[in-house]
């Protein structure tokens, strides 16, 4: 992943978990360090300062006469013009839902009701299965075609020649993940965009893991369809999803009939989750103000060049110093490969959940299992006992690495 180099007057490390209550637990009489951030990151004060205003003080709900009702309608303008900013698109673009998998099943109703019987649908290996399984079940219903993408276990990296060959007459969508949620791997997306599109195809790309650690560019990624999840990058539980605005106006989604027929509410169902998309704007905000810039978008991108750069400092220094510990076995691209800073690695005759508890004995608290990415998980032969992921995030110091290491090089101390 190429970024610009960091602003040195972007907010201090000190400064940045100052707004995080959260890192102030201690479990077992040690600060706790949070290594979950790919699963869910920790919330600023910010965050929930502005959740809480608005069910305190404007909490009412759509499009009627009355003060807060307008307030709220005021709120999610400026929410979706906030996560537009967020992703380099425009606020009717901005569709909001739980998260991205009721999304994901949302959408491709909508898009199937466009599809015949033998239309193709491409998807990968890499991916989380929120960008897997609804599409597949969007085939059974519709007798539609799904090819699967393979990556290489090796290398942790998709591959690219069998993406090209999947790609053809009949495909109708790409659905690709810009970055693997459990070994780290960002995808060269632009490329599999161009691909689908030379062939009449659309492209959906689960940027969920990717938004956190670089900023999202809808155009640059070529996407038609793009989503990601708020509490992934310091927000609330909520989901996001970004299209093309034509396209959106195309589609007939299922809907109730008295509902907005205009893009982008016309593929939200129901009344919306206020307050999680105030907080989804709130940590857009938060994110914004770690760097100076004359707009939302420029501070962003100042800010994703110093988390950049931290980011990559940490990941260098983990995947080093897991490297050299006796049977430690790393997944996923090396550090000089576009990735994130999430690392997944096993520890030979150790189950990773147990890994995970050793840890958290400690006070480093790490993921375990295959979050969700079933199919990579079983490619690399671990489907019993999975994988531990630890991912960095814009709170973690490299104290709190050096602890982690601590944690692993005992347990490859205990006989097995």
């Amino acid at each position: 992943m190429t970024a610009p180099p960091s602003s040195s007057s972007a907010a201090p490390l000190d400064e940045v978990r100052a707004r995080f209550p959260a890192l102030e637990r201690h479990h077992n009489g040690a600060p706790v360090a949070y290594f979950d951030g790919p699963g869910g990151t920790q919330v600023p004060r910010s965050v929930v300062d502005a959740m809480t205003d608005y069910l305190f003080h404007h909490n009412a709900n759509t499009h009627w006469a009355y003060p807060t009702s307008i307030e709220t309608d005021a709120a999610l303008d400026a929410a979706r013009l906030a996560l537009a900013d967020f992703v380099g698109g425009k606020p009717s673009e901005i569709v909001f839902g739980a998260n991205m998998t009721t999304l994901v099943f949302h959408l491709g109703r909508a898009l199937g009701r466009h599809w015949s019987p033998g239309d193709e649908i491409v998807v990968t290996e890499l991916d989380h299965h929120a960008n897997v399984d609804p599409w597949r079940h969007l085939a059974r219903e519709r007798g539609l075609v799904v090819r699967t993408v393979g990556f290489r276990a090796e290398t942790g990296q998709l591959d690219l020649a069998d993406l090209a060959a999947a790609i053809g007459l009949r495909t109708k969508l790409v659905a690709i993940g810009a970055a693997s949620n459990a070994i780290g791997t960002i995808n060269d997306v632009r490329r599999a965009a161009d691909l689908a599109h030379a062939a009449g195809a659309l492209v959906f790309v689960d940027a969920v893991h990717y938004a956190p650690h670089a900023l999202v560019d809808v155009a640059a990624l070529g996407a038609d369809f793009l989503a990601c999840s708020a509490y992934k990058f310091y927000g609330p539980h909520i989901g996001v999803l970004w299209g093309r605005q034509p396209l959106i106006e195309e589609l007939t989604p299922p809907k109730l009939a008295p509902a907005p027929d205009h893009s982008p509410e016309r593929l939200e169902t129901g009344t919306q989750n206020h307050e999680g998309i105030v907080g989804a704007a709130a940590a857009v905000d938060f994110l914004a103000s770690l760097a100076p810039g004359p707009t939302r978008r420029a501070r962003l991108a100042a800010a994703f060049a110093t988390l950049h750069a931290r980011g990559q400092s940490l990941l260098e220094r983990l995947w080093s110093g897991l490297r050299a510990l006796p049977g430690v076995t790393l997944h996923g691209p090396a550090p000089d490969q576009p990735r994130t800073p999430t690392i997944a690695f096993t520890i030979r005759g150790t189950a990773a959940d147990d890994v995970a508890r050793a840890l958290a004995d400690r006070a480093v608290f790490v993921s375990s299992g295959d979050f969700y990415a079933t199919t990579l998980v079983a490619r690399l032969g671990r489907s019993a006992d999975g994988l531990v992921r630890a991912g960095c995030a814009c709170y973690t110091t490299a104290d709190e690495v050096d602890r982690l290491l601590d944690g692993v090089r005992e347990l490859t101390r205990r006989p097995a």
